[in-house]
């Protein structure tokens, strides 16, 4: 598939962006599940035009109505990998198609779900990570759980059997596709049906519990839940985020790498429903510009 314009992320931000890229006429592809959103499930009060409670997840419905009502499509996918080949970018979902498009548009937000559980405080950075690519050297020849059921836990699964002696992949209701979770288990996870309920240790992990009393012997517990973060996404691209995850971004939405956009939770506070739909509007504006621009030196 091939786009001007791709979107990761399908909240506020990328939803902007994917109404006034597809106005200016540039082919947009939006990538990303409304539910992964920080306002799905929520309520929205201080919201300009709106009154009293807004419902959150009736927003984002509207939201992805109107930018395909523009012209924009929609792949109801979690993104798994980006690359940079010149001045095209290659945008890879969890089915394992591909797409190319001139800009891309990181709406993804930032935060990292979490279980809420005993121990998973105590130990972060102890045995407790919520992110295995960026650790997953320190578990050589260990033993880990990894811990959610989409597409993030399915490919950290199957990175982590490169390291670790073995590898338990926690849950009770897999929701990643399935060329994922083959690919997972070819590689010789194990499939633990369970709901995390206690992460024990002394110093450091030592052991998972789960509800109905099953113990998992551990010196990790990796809890991917969702999508990869933008920060993660935005390194795959050439940019590096701050210290804070958050990616630097001018007035334009431009982030250090030409044709790559970043806009909404991703470019630091307010973590604000304006801020972000202001971002996306301009961060679309610029890389349907920044794209057809490209298309037209082709």
């Amino acid at each position: 598939m091939r786009a001007d314009v791709a979107i990761i992320g399908c909240g506020p931000a990328g939803l902007q962006a994917g109404i006034h890229s597809s106005r200016r006429k540039a082919s947009t592809v939006l990538i990303g599940k409304i539910q992964n959103s920080s306002l799905y499930g929520t309520h929205i009060e201080n919201f300009f035009g709106s009154t009293g409670r807004t419902d959150g997840t009736e927003m984002l419905k509207r939201g992805l109505d109107q930018a395909l009502s523009f012209g924009c499509r929609h792949i109801d996918r979690d993104v798994i990998g980006a690359s940079m080949d010149g001045d095209i970018f290659r945008i890879t979902v969890e089915t394992g198609e591909e797409m190319e498009c001139r800009s891309v548009v990181i709406a993804t937000g930032i935060y990292r779900k979490k279980l809420n559980i005993p121990g998973e405080k105590e130990f972060l950075g102890k045995g407790v990570s919520y992110c295995a690519e960026c650790d997953c050297n320190f578990y050589k020849g260990l033993k880990v759980a990894v811990i959610g059921n989409e597409s993030l836990a399915a490919t950290s699964a199957e990175l982590m059997t490169k390291y670790a002696s073995e590898v338990y992949w926690v849950s009770n209701d897999i929701l990643a596709d399935r060329n994922l979770v083959d690919r997972a288990s070819g590689a010789g996870v194990k499939n633990i049906a369970g709901t995390p309920k206690e992460i024990r240790g002394n110093a450091v992990v030592e052991s998972l519990l789960l509800q109905g009393g099953l113990t998992l012997g551990v010196d990790g517990v990796f809890i991917e839940l969702g999508g990869r973060s933008s920060s993660e996404l935005a390194m795959d691209l050439g940019v590096l985020p701050e210290a804070d995850d958050s990616i630097k971004v001018n007035k334009n939405c431009e982030t250090s790498v030409a044709g790559v956009y970043a806009c909404g939770d991703i470019t630091g506070e307010p973590w604000q429903l304006a801020k972000a739909v202001g971002e996306g509007a301009v961060a679309g504006h610029h890389a349907a510009k920044w794209a057809k621009e490209k298309r037209n030196d082709c």
